[in-house]
């Protein structure tokens, strides 16, 4: 273990500069002969780093890269200068908006480092992210503990059976405390949570690492790549290092069976096999190891690297993925499979995919086949991300990650293969968009552009809902949250030179009829030279909005004797569908009603087409104000997740919204499910009123469900709006 720590400071044999700077080889290795040639994929680590938003996951990444000499200097969220967070929205927020990956090497690995958005509103990257790696490192701020988001992403990553490794990160701050951390961590993830180190000192005071595979104490002095030297554990900290030192061994030898014989006969187990049981128990979840450190310091992230190479599985360790009539394994003698996890819309590079080899080569000008479109592509440049760089190898081998750019049909969630083979990944459970707003654009004549735009982010995050109200006529934007919306309006500027309003959408608010009434309608006009002649007698009725034969509206044509020739008839029905579009309490929809034409009559030389369309649409409008007309509002079914501490307070906001409460049920995690019925009205804001009352651990989804009357007291407030409406339009 020594020679491998030694070696690990200055990794890859790397030379020492003046002033103590390791300038690693591994920059040398990925653009000389690596490029011209794949990593073997049991040497290949593909990690995501994830966690809750502030828990200091991009400021750990940068250290990672730092640390095995990607990049020469360190830089910080506050002043924008990290590598993975570079878009000027993320610099702009001082968070991750989208996943950024870099390829780096360490002892002789290839790691594939992707940092994920800690936000629930960018969550589509972090779990595209969780799909392709075999293993997650969880970041956990240690003032906080355990966070609702990184709970929700433990969940998943074990529904995908990923390798977990966790890190807890600043200790340095005020209140952090590590052992109270560690027992939040066994709290929500169960009693396989074990220290695998401990620090020395805490909060301003923290000076180094304890590592309890070895038990010997690692100091940290500045920032700097060789800034940690072994120390002997201090005497104060001997008993607590041995007491969670028997914790690790405990778990350890509880993975395997051989072993559990020797310590409990008091036998002395080697590191070589210590390490072998870890990193047996972390492949499928049976030990999650937990490491300590700083990030902004740079403390204690040398050893994290050795924990990424020694304690997580690669991709042949880790097996094959197996999709039903196939299993993926990763292997370069057989056909190719690749998975395309992300799409970058990029208005000059068009489209730059992300994705992971599960089986064979990807060569540069080779072609593949799209199993989705059925046609071939073209693999052009082939991308790796080197810090701030990039590097352009000539292939990918199997378990490797890379990207391309320029693939002309291809896009996330696409398979590339060597023939079509009808394959598809297990659909990941993405949240519903919940925060929508009506988009237009600043200026006349861009709908084209921004429409085009939209679509080519919604390309890059599925959590975009984008589509036009059909009977609004307004273009919906809707995602994850306000600040997720402001994030998509943001980048249409900026990428594509797109500049929209804002609006709240409206309530497509309808009207119809609570009892029957007739109507004569005729249309008659007489200038010089031949008229215009059409009359029609109609009966109106509510129609039940549950008849699937005709839902909300049904044409019945009752004429005898030819009062009405047949030709005039449809006519006469276009007529009263126009006018259904305008309804007589506030110029909304009309819905939920039978119109039967039973009488009326024609001039054999003044009647059209065109005079029967006006005598339906006067004779509609006549009938519809004489049959109790009413306004009707769209009844949403809400499903909510909320601590149970809070689902009192969520209950009373439902009710405050004029919603009603179906019933609740636990769903585990301390959590409880309430479903409501409630007007879409009351809900056009809800998001950041949930997170209020929740804390931030709410999170809802909303579906349509039917609709209804809008209470007297409150109609009368829609239709002067409505008016209103009207009118600053004709102004």
């Amino acid at each position: 273990m020594d020679a491998e720590r030694a070696a690990a400071a200055t990794p890859f044999g790397g030379a020492s500069m003046p002033g103590g700077l390791t300038v690693s080889s591994a920059s040398q290795v990925i653009e000389g002969k690596e490029h011209g040639m794949h990593k073997p994929a049991d040497r290949i680590r593909n990690v995501a780093l994830v966690g809750h938003r502030g828990s200091g996951k991009t400021s750990l990444h940068e250290a990672l890269l730092f640390q095995a000499g990607t990049i020469n200097r360190m830089g910080s969220v506050v002043d924008g200068a990290t590598v993975s967070d570079a878009d000027p929205d993320e610099k702009a927020r001082q968070m991750s908006i989208t996943a950024a990956m870099s390829t780096f090497e360490w002892q002789e690995r290839k790691v594939n480092l992707i940092d994920t958005p800690g936000d629930p509103s960018f969550i589509a990257d972090a779990l595209g992210a969780l799909r392709v790696c075999e293993s997650a490192i969880f970041v956990i701020n240690g003032v906080m503990g355990v966070e609702v988001h990184a709970s929700r992403l433990w969940q998943r990553a074990a529904e995908l059976d990923l390798a977990r490794l966790i890190f807890v990160n600043m200790l340095d701050r005020e209140r952090a405390d590590f052992f109270r951390t560690l027992d939040s961590l066994k709290s929500a993830f169960g009693p396989h949570v074990v220290a695998t180190e401990i620090p020395i000192g805490s909060e301003h005071e923290i000076s180094g690492v304890i590592d309890l595979v070895d038990m010997k104490a690692h100091e940290y002095d500045g920032a700097g790549r060789e800034n940690s030297r072994e120390i002997p554990i201090p005497d104060e900290l001997a008993d607590q290092a041995q007491e969670y030192r028997e914790k690790l061994m405990d778990e350890v030898a509880e993975n395997s069976d051989a072993l559990m014989e020797r310590y409990l006969e008091g036998e002395e187990i080697s590191h070589e096999e210590i390490v072998n049981a870890l990193k047996d128990g972390t492949n499928h979840g049976a030990i999650f190891p937990v490491t300590c450190g700083v990030a902004t310091r740079n403390l204690g992230t040398n050893r994290l690297l050795d924990a990424i190479v020694e304690d997580l599985p690669s991709p042949v360790k880790h097996g094959g993925l197996d999709m039903g009539e196939v299993t993926l394994e990763p292997v370069e003698d057989k056909e190719t499979f690749a998975y395309v996890f992300k799409t970058r819309a990029d208005p000059f590079a068009g489209r730059i995919n992300m994705f992971r080899v599960y089986q064979g080569v990807v060569k540069q000008d080779s072609q593949v086949l799209n199993t989705r479109t059925h046609t071939k592509e073209r693999i052009g440049t082939l991308l790796t991300f080197e810090g701030s760089g990039t590097g352009h190898p000539t292939e990918f081998g199997p378990g490797d990650i890379g990207a391309v750019a320029k693939l002309k049909e291809t896009k996330a969630g696409d398979w590339l293969a060597a023939r079509d083979e009808p394959i598809s990944m297990p659909s990941i459970r993405l949240p519903a968009p919940v925060m929508a707003f009506a988009v237009e654009p600043k200026s006349k004549g861009d709908e084209e552009k921004v429409f085009t735009a939209l679509r080519r982010l919604q390309e890059e995050d599925p959590t975009i809902d984008l589509h036009r109200d059909e009977q609004t006529g307004e273009q919906i934007v809707a995602g994850l949250s306000q600040v997720h919306v402001e994030v998509i309006v943001a980048r249409l500027k900026s990428r594509f030179g797109a500049e929209v309003n804002l609006n709240p959408p409206h309530v497509p608010y309808q009207e119809t009829i609570r009892k029957a009434a007739k109507a004569h309608g005729r249309h008659k006009k007489q200038t010089g030279g031949r008229g215009q002649f059409g009359d029609v007698h109609i009966e109106i009725e509510p129609l039940a909005n549950d008849d699937p034969a005709h839902p909300g509206f049904e044409f019945v044509n009752a004429i005898k004797g030819g009062v009405v020739p047949s030709g005039f008839i449809p006519a006469v029905e276009k007529g009263v569908i126009e006018a259904m579009q305008d309804g007589v309490v506030a110029g909304y929809p009309v819905k939920g009603v039978r119109v039967r034409l039973y009488d009326g009559s024609y001039h054999t030389v003044d009647s059209s087409e065109m005079a029967f369309k006006l005598a339906g649409s006067l004779a509609m409008k006549q009938a519809m104000e004489q049959a109790a007309p009413v306004l009707l509002e769209p009844i949403m079914l809400i499903t909510v997740s909320a601590p149970e501490d809070a689902v009192g307070d969520v209950i009373g906001d439902l009710n405050s919204r004029r919603g009603r409460p179906l019933g609740m049920e636990p769903v585990g995690a301390g959590m409880t499910e309430v479903k409501a019925e409630v007007p879409m009205a009351e809900v056009l804001s809800y998001a950041p009123d949930l997170r209020s009352i929740t804390g931030g651990q709410g999170e809802f989804t909303m579906e349509f469900l039917r609709y209804e009357e809008v209470p007297g007291h409150l109609a009368g407030k829609v239709v002067e709006e409505a008016k209103a409406e009207k009118e600053a339009v004709r102004a």
